[in-house]
């Protein structure tokens, strides 16, 4: 069963259901970006470490990239968000998810905030 939303000071959501945890950007990040024209992400098969650079987002604004919230192969990329990235916009913490990831260590969960910790940052932010 999946978890509830964590999030990262990086403005990253992660749901963890067992070994995996799927990743996306705050509804936060998406208003700060404003809205996307592109999105690219992380090849299947692709390891990457907590905190690295895993997507890139690009915005009328700017680009950003995104970052992998734990370290973990990526099982699965979701492009539908590579042909629509409107949907970030729309729906940011759902539907709009970026990718999944086997994680290899559950221990760096702990580093993360829940909602109410996120939404505290977001505002002193």
């Amino acid at each position: 069963m999946a978890t509830e939303k964590q999030y990262t000071k990086d403005h990253e959501w992660l749901s963890v259901d067992g070994e995996i945890a799927t990743v996306g950007i705050t509804d936060y990040a998406q208003e700060q970006l404003g809205d996307l024209v592109f999105v690219e992400l992380p090849k299947v098969g692709q390891k990457v470490k907590k905190g690295g650079e895993a997507a890139t987002v690009e915005s009328v604004k700017a680009a950003s990239d995104v970052y992998s919230p734990l370290t973990g192969e990526v099982t699965e990329v979701n492009n539908t968000i590579v042909d629509d990235p409107a949907l970030v916009n729309s729906d940011p913490l759902g539907a709009a998810w970026f990718f999944k990831l086997k994680f290899e260590q559950a221990g760096e969960l702990s580093d993360l905030m829940d909602e109410a910790e996120y939404q505290k940052y977001t505002k002193k932010s």
